[in-house]
């Protein structure tokens, strides 16, 4: 398992099944919320915790008896 903090463009289309452009976009909108909330960015870089509070809606110290509904 990779713990790294900063994730690219490559994870994120991996991840999604997306091209490079598409996340390339997506790491951008993330780092332009992240400046707006007074964040630091390195440009082509997103922190992969951000990264998958935002794609997965994961959140430290959430529910942990939330379940999926069907």
């Amino acid at each position: 398992m990779n713990n790294d903090v900063f994730i690219d463009a490559s994870y994120i289309a991996d991840i999604t099944g997306r091209s490079k452009s598409f996340a390339y976009k997506v790491m951008q909108s993330l780092n332009d919320e992240l400046k707006q909330k007074g964040y630091i960015t390195l440009r082509g870089k997103v922190s992969k915790k951000y990264f998958e509070e935002r794609f997965y809606g994961l959140v430290e110290g959430g529910n942990k008896n939330a379940s999926l509904q069907r």
